[in-house]
């Protein structure tokens, strides 16, 4: 992975993503082709190539990263260079590579692969972009153009129903004209302390607003059955890592009869201003 000062190894996952971030990602891969060929019971000649696909499993997008014609002989030295905008991105990214047939074949024995794009060999490499905080889209935009009030510093828009999905359903809109909020997170990926404060903040507020949009649909339930990649889906998400062990039923009661006892518990849960 390709970062300001330098290359990293890919790591298991980014706690301080967010969807201003973008992301490269190099990998390289080493081919033998004659192995390839002789293994997956191809004749000499076969032509194979190389492909690499992501997918985002919070955004539910995906496409491919990038397509490598070999040579036809010895070891090929494959260099996948990729670079997604944040703003595709969310959840889990899946990064498939996959050594296929680049041709069909007419003649092949039917023991043999013979239609173009054959798989021979994949592998997968995951990079969880979402920790526990919750994330979602967000713009930038000035609030006395809107009817949000002017100094709020910001505002998390919730549309649409539990089946829809996640990225169409929630926009985070941050005030340019609070230089603190947009500040943080211009930072997101290396915060500063004050950053780190402002962002708990913005997270504790988001997650309040979501679990009480969450709790309002009585159908909102441990036995909901919702798409992946959908806002129901996020939402049940974020209540297991928020409430664990505890029934969406008692919760969603002691938010109705306590909002403000309520309010407390999901700032524990939270951790709010816990920084490091």
């Amino acid at each position: 992975m390709v970062l300001d000062d330098g290359e990293v190894p890919l790591p298991d996952a980014l706690p301080d993503w967010d969807y201003q971030m973008d992301l490269h990602i190099r990998r390289t891969i080493r081919v033998d082709i004659d192995r390839a060929r002789h293994q997956s019971g191809l004749t000499t000649g076969a032509r194979l190539m190389m492909s690499a696909v992501w997918t985002a499993t919070g955004s539910n997008l995906s496409g491919p990263a990038q397509r490598v014609g070999l040579i036809d002989v010895g070891i090929n030295t494959v260099e996948f260079d990729v670079r997604l905008s944040g703003a595709d991105l969310g959840g889990r990214l899946l990064l498939d590579s996959a050594l296929l047939l680049a041709e069909r074949r007419i003649d092949a024995p039917p023991s043999t692969p013979r239609r173009a794009g054959s798989v021979l060999w994949s592998d997968r490499e995951t990079l969880r972009l979402q920790g526990d905080a919750p994330q979602f889209p967000m713009a930038v935009i000035d609030f006395t153009r809107t009817s949000f009030p002017d100094d709020a510093a910001w505002h998390l828009q919730i549309s649409g129903g539990l089946e829809g999905a996640t990225m169409g359903s929630l926009l985070l809109l941050v005030n340019e004209r609070n230089a603190v909020t947009t500040t943080a997170f211009q930072n997101a990926a290396r915060p500063r302390p004050i950053d780190r404060i402002v962002l708990s903040a913005v997270y504790t507020d988001a997650a309040r607003v979501m679990m009480e949009h969450a709790l309002s649909h009585e159908d909102f339930s441990e036995e909901a059955d919702y798409p992946d990649g959908s806002l129901g889906s996020t939402l049940l998400s974020l209540f297991d890592q928020l409430f664990p062990g505890q029934s969406i039923t008692d919760v969603r009661l002691r938010q109705r009869q306590s909002p403000a006892l309520f309010g407390s518990d999901l700032q524990a849960a939270v951790k709010i201003f816990e920084v490091s």
